[in-house]
């Protein structure tokens, strides 16, 4: 499914083609010396986003155009309805009906082109209507993301946290910023306001960017790409011939596939909106360091976990209702985070997996706990949370709920005898294994709280530096070879 989703999209940022063409071009082009107003560098950005989409979704496009310009008529008339409530604070007139307008425009396009065919589908196999109608609807890449980035802008207006915008470019420019379109962070519209008319760019923060952006593309090329190969070649077994260490294999390949893809991929967009004068906000935070499943999701996604606590939690009462009430709340929340993820029974029984988790870690006090352990204890509850994890990912990467359990039973010994495939991948592959899980270890922050004479020194300091250069040098080196040798490139995120 989602290889299939790549096919028609082949300028990702790991692409020869964006490398050594479009971004080449677009900083040539928004860093020439004669023209240095914000507003032509805005138009610069607005019309590379726009080429960007486009070069995959050539159709759909025009899509997110007519559906930006719909959310600016939108955000106007929830900005003057506010003004004209007066003091019943734009709450119980006309901006709660734009609002509300507003909501169904973004989730009915969202519904329409992510959850129709599934939902007819699955209608017709329940009910067994064989002479039904079968119809496929494309999805637009990204459509997810940037629902997600139109409905805060609007929530913000209606609530009176941002001004409106009245300049329906800078708003396009918001929702199409082409380093975060496709596959996130979400960016909230309160974060880059002043950035899209008063943000700096510095040597020192192209430079910034530019390592960070490396550093993305090495997690991308030489970690996510080769695991994924591992997960593909397990999860693609029957059951019949996967042993409990194939099974285990293809889980532990997935879970850090997933993480190298998407954290990978953020590292790049940070880096790439540095490169051009914007702050973006963490989107990981090394989530297989956690300590419990509450504290995997401070550090998983943070802008996706942070979105569903600010427009859906909190608003429906968060901790401050009953307890029944507060156990409704994180259901509501954790199922629409697995239909968020897409059109597959897989994704939502995902969502309300964390939602088992996390009530019983509340109910219980372990996260507290896991919070305050030290030594052994401490050890306990990672191994815990990083089984529960993968466990997780299992059902979040199988095609459908039947084969995430036949995975989960051969996890458990229940599988064939058939050793050799997954021995080989293992022998050849387990450099590459041991390197990306170290790459998933926080060390500054070890060296900080263990070490910190080390941490502090200067001379540590510049050795430190030095070295990072020279690996970076390397890693963009060695990803760049991948990428020309390389024909299988897919990031999962595309899917959402």
């Amino acid at each position: 499914m989602q290889n299939e989703m790549q096919k028609g999209y082949k300028m990702v940022f790991s692409s020869l083609i964006f490398l050594f063409g479009f971004l080449p071009a677009v900083l040539v082009f928004y860093y020439l010396p004669f023209f240095k107003t914000r507003s032509y560098r805005n138009a610069v950005l607005l019309v590379a986003s726009i080429a960007f989409y486009a070069w995959g979704e050539p159709v759909f496009v025009f899509v997110m155009l007519f559906s930006i310009m719909v959310n600016y008529v939108l955000g106007l008339l929830i900005n003057k309805a506010n003004q004209t409530d007066g003091n019943n604070g734009g709450k119980a007139g006309k901006a709660k009906v734009w609002l509300t307008a507003a909501v169904i425009w973004n989730i009915g396009l969202l519904f329409v082109f992510k959850y129709l065919s599934f939902l007819a589908e699955t209608f017709r196999k329940a009910a067994n209507i064989q002479n039904m109608p079968v119809f496929k609807i494309a999805l637009p890449i990204g459509i997810s993301f940037f629902t997600f980035q139109i409905l805060s802008y609007i929530i913000d207006v209606y609530r009176k946290r941002v001004p409106v915008q009245k300049n329906i470019m800078r708003l396009a420019l918001y929702i199409s910023l082409f380093p975060q379109l496709i596959a996130g962070p979400i960016v909230r519209y309160e974060t880059v306001q002043d950035q899209i008319l008063n943000r700096k760019e510095t040597l020192e923060g192209f430079v910034k960017g530019f390592e960070r952006f490396v550093i993305g593309l090495g997690k991308k090329c030489l970690l996510a790409n080769y695991m994924a190969i591992i997960a593909d070649t397990m999860f693609g077994m029957l059951p019949s011939d996967l042993t409990l260490w194939g099974a285990w294999l293809g889980a532990i390949a997935y879970t850090l596939q997933i993480y190298f893809d998407f954290s990978g991929y953020s590292d790049m967009a940070i880096g790439l909106g540095l490169m051009f004068g914007f702050k973006f906000e963490e989107n990981f935070n090394y989530p297989y360091a956690a300590r419990s499943v509450t504290d995997f999701w401070r550090r998983w996604h943070i802008s996706l976990s942070s979105w569903f606590r600010d427009y859906v939690y909190i608003p429906l009462g968060g901790n401050r209702s009953s307890k029944a009430r507060c156990v409704f709340n994180l259901f509501v929340v954790w199922l629409l985070t697995g239909i968020w993820h897409g059109a597959n029974f897989t994704f939502w029984l995902w969502g309300l997996y964390y939602f088992v988790l996390l009530q019983t870690e509340r109910s219980f006090g372990l996260a507290k706990k896991a919070a305050d352990a030290k030594g052994f204890k401490l050890v306990i509850f990672r191994i815990v949370t990083l089984v529960l994890v993968v466990l997780g990912w299992v059902l979040f990467r199988a095609e459908s709920v039947p084969a995430a359990f036949s995975y989960f039973a051969c996890m458990l010994g229940q599988g064939g005898a058939a050793f050799e495939q997954a021995q080989f991948l293992l022998y050849n592959s387990a450099y590459v294994i041991v390197a990306a899980i170290f790459a998933c270890v926080p060390y500054k922050e070890l060296v900080k709280s263990k070490l910190p004479p080390l941490y502090e020194s200067e001379k540590a300091c510049n050795v430190f530096y030095a070295v990072r250069a020279a690996v970076l040098v390397v890693v963009l080196a060695v990803s760049i070879l991948s990428c020309i040798q390389s024909t299988y490139n897919p990031f999962i995120y595309f899917n959402f």
